[in-house]
């Protein structure tokens, strides 16, 4: 059986200790975390597995942050969202509704859920599109790679050009990372969930192919997630093909 099948299989039956299982809560916890929540990788499996909190679990007794684990939850929903829709349009509405799965829920009195960014904001320093350009070229940005075959530099190219759009006021990366997962399973490419060890060499490959257009970083740190998910996908016997190993490989079917 291949990854999607096995994937939606598990997921159906509600599956544990699968495949589903792990990157549900791997793909939580990094994505998370690189945005700053501070659940461990064990409090986010315990919040998956039992859908209870767990507050104080292997010996932790720092209090937990209400919002993290809101988000937390609502990861795993985006995530069986992305599974139920494999093949849909990614539009901006489609996008949208992503951020509202997301962010609902949260207690951020300043957080404007499932609709674009009004105000400017910067990441990582970096200034992002202004708020009354984020609608069209992110409908550009979607238009340019609606209905064709994608390849791991497309989908990096893509991720890219998403987050300096950076069309909400928060939420960006983890939507964008979602994103890259959809793509990946349609296109039948390992999928790519950068790890939070990874992410400074993220941020610094998402920035240098903003500044000065050099790819090699942050395709590197693609690389890097898929030597990790192939690891994966070895131990539970899934069916896979990875053509693209190295910087070169990945440029040559630019």
């Amino acid at each position: 059986m291949d990854l999607k099948q096995t994937l939606l299989s598990e997921k159906e039956v509600g599956h544990k200790g699968g495949i589903y299982n792990k990157f549900q809560v791997d793909m939580s916890y990094n994505s998370n975390h690189i945005e700053g929540s501070r659940l461990s990788h064990e409090q986010t499996r315990y919040i998956y597995e039992t859908n209870t909190i767990g507050v104080g679990i292997a010996g932790s007794e720092e209090a937990v942050n209400v919002n993290d684990v809101i988000e937390t939850v609502n990861h795993f929903r985006c995530f069986d969202h992305i599974l139920e829709t494999l093949g849909d349009a990614l539009t901006e509405q489609y996008i949208k509704h992503l951020h509202k799965l997301l962010k609902g829920g949260v207690t951020d009195k300043n957080a404007v859920i499932g609709e674009f960014k009004t105000a400017a904001n910067e990441v990582g320093g970096m200034e992002t599109v202004e708020p009354q350009k984020v609608a069209g070229l992110l409908k550009d940005l979607v238009s340019e790679y609606d209905s064709k075959p994608m390849t791991l530099y497309d989908i990096a190219a893509f991720h890219t050009a998403f987050e300096h759009i950076h069309p909400f006021y928060d939420g960006n990366g983890r939507v964008g990372r979602l994103i890259i997962l959809k793509q990946c399973l349609e296109n039948d490419i390992v999928p790519v969930i950068i790890n939070d060890r990874d992410k400074m060499f993220y941020y610094m490959g998402l920035k240098e192919w903003q500044t000065n257009n050099k790819s090699e970083r942050l395709i590197n740190v693609f690389l890097a997630s898929q030597d990790d998910t192939e690891q994966a996908l070895k131990y539970f016997g899934i069916d896979y093909d990875r053509p693209q190993r190295t910087y070169s490989d990945v440029i040559s079917q630019k």
